[in-house]
């Protein structure tokens, strides 16, 4: 069936001397993998700085559902960025928000209110003038309710603890680990009422930013199954220092 969708770039790595296998989140069909040709000239349509990571896409691809690997037809820049690939802040969000992406999204069918949300996130980023610090936790924290376990934050008091694994604040700790103390299940509910305008107006130290992207991490891979270490947390965690 001929398909026309916009898409994320989340994965590419190349396959033998002259193609590469893409992975992508479409708006239309969910996570797809993808093999194309390598340009072998500075014309050919399909250019290989269309698959770096969180490159938006407008997608032509005949999509059949049983195969593994879809054929591209065309492709063209959606919304080309103009600060991502030059700022080394931001391009160190991106490459690691594409890995979360990338680990996060597996197997993820049709989810047009998410696709709309991490395009509407990269936008935002790249357009972005005033600091970008907070960025990668508030989007990581509000992604998971288009995931189906946000925090419930009603129960929140101050002194409560959280429960990672059950998503919600309580007044006694549970018979477990995976668990916040007072202070820093305080600074989550904090984090949570940060969003993209905002956020610069909330001041955490390094240290604070630190710890809450661990536990950012930890929740995902308390909720996901098979989700793995990172990569790019050490380069982010290190740029903070």
């Amino acid at each position: 069936m001929l398909t026309k969708t916009e898409a994320i770039v989340l994965h590419a790595f190349k396959y033998g001397e002259a193609r590469l296998i893409v992975d992508v989140f479409t708006r239309q069909t969910g996570r797809l993998s993808f093999i194309t040709s390598l340009p072998k000239t500075a014309k050919g349509r399909l250019k290989k700085q269309y698959f770096q990571p969180l490159t938006l896409l407008e997608m032509e691809f005949d999509y059949r559902p049983r195969v593994q690997l879809q054929k591209i037809r065309d492709a063209r820049l959606l919304s080309p960025y103009v600060s991502i690939p030059f700022e080394p802040t931001k391009l160190s969000i991106s490459l690691f928000v594409a890995e979360f992406l990338y680990h996060a999204l597996k197997g993820e069918q049709q989810n047009a209110p998410l696709f709309d949300y991490v395009r509407y996130s990269v936008e935002w980023l790249d357009g972005c003038t005033t600091t970008a610090a907070n960025f990668h936790l508030v989007f990581l924290m509000h992604m998971s309710r288009f995931l189906g376990f946000y925090p419930n934050l009603e129960d929140w008091q101050e002194g409560c603890c959280f429960d990672l694994r059950a998503g919600e604040f309580c007044a006694v700790a549970p018979m477990h680990r995976d668990i916040l103390s007072p202070p820093d299940a305080s600074r989550l509910q904090l984090l949570m009422r940060m969003d993209y305008p905002t956020m610069h107006l909330f001041r955490m130290s390094h240290e604070d930013r630190r710890r809450l992207l661990d536990t950012a991490v930890l929740y995902y891979r308390l909720h996901l199954p098979d989700f793995p270490e990172l990569k790019s947390l050490a380069v982010l965690q290190e740029m903070y220092q």
